[in-house]
């Protein structure tokens, strides 16, 4: 059993294996028309995900920088409160002192203290100028977050739509197409995904179209030609490396 298998697909004919490949070609362009039709769309959502994204972490620095800038007023005010109440503390005893030495040194911690004020004061400035700048900041960036939600809720829908138009086709086109690439043998797979991958078009196999290469259009000899419409070898174009087969084995009429 095993050996008539073995035989079995020895006997595939270059003919065959070239009429498959062209199948296959065919049911991956379908496939490619599918994903043209959706166009630009999945790049476009992903493009406005990754904003959305971008928007709202820099949102969440803005806020916690707010924040920040809160909690280094109320430590300023705090400082202020201190101090006044150190101001108030040597200013009492200055009734009570008894040299000059004294008095100098509590009338420069007074001053100390004062300057210590005006720097909190400054500081607290210069907190709230900054939370008012990050507050102004965060209602443009909500502004067009809300304008880039609005825009990925469309282009969402819109691709959602398409998808649900061409899905069972492009599932049905696929499972046939996988059908259809495990019996053609593995080195002949490979090298036709590897044409596909670097053509521009996405043609691996072309035929022969008013004496050139369908996928390059460049001239074929006529000896080629013949070669070609016999079908007894897998004949590439010289120029492009596509693979070559006749109108006929296409199904086309000439």
């Amino acid at each position: 059993m095993a050996t008539e298998k073995q035989s079995a697909e020895k006997e595939v004919t270059v003919e065959e294996k070239l009429s498959r490949l062209y199948q296959l070609q065919t049911m991956v362009t379908e496939i490619d028309k599918i994903k043209t039709l959706r166009g630009e769309l999945p790049l476009e959502v992903q493009d406005l995900e990754d904003e959305i994204a971008g928007l709202e972490t820099r949102l969440q620095n803005y806020q916690s920088e707010i924040k920040y800038f809160e909690t280094s007023v109320v430590e300023q005010k705090n400082k202020i409160a201190d101090s006044t109440g150190l101001i108030e503390k040597y200013k009492s005893q200055l009734d009570n002192v008894r040299n000059n030495r004294e008095f100098d040194n509590l009338s420069k911690e007074i001053e100390f203290q004062g300057l210590e004020i005006e720097f909190s004061e400054k500081k607290i400035r210069e907190f709230s100028a900054a939370a008012v700048a990050k507050r102004e900041e965060i209602a443009q960036i909500t502004e067009t977050l809300d304008g880039r939600k609005a825009d990925l809720a469309q282009k969402q829908g819109e691709l959602e739509e398409i998808v649900s138009e061409t899905k069972q086709e492009e599932e049905k086109l696929r499972e046939k197409a996988k059908k259809l690439e495990a019996s053609i043998e593995p080195r002949l797979l490979s090298a036709f995904k590897r044409i596909r991958k670097g053509a521009r078009n996405g043609l691996a196999v072309v035929y022969i179209q008013r004496d050139a290469c369908g996928g390059c259009f460049n001239k074929i000899p006529p000896q080629k030609q013949m070669d070609i419409k016999l079908r007894k070898k897998i004949i590439v174009c010289e120029y492009c490396g596509r693979i070559m087969i006749d109108p006929e084995l296409a199904g086309v009429e000439v």
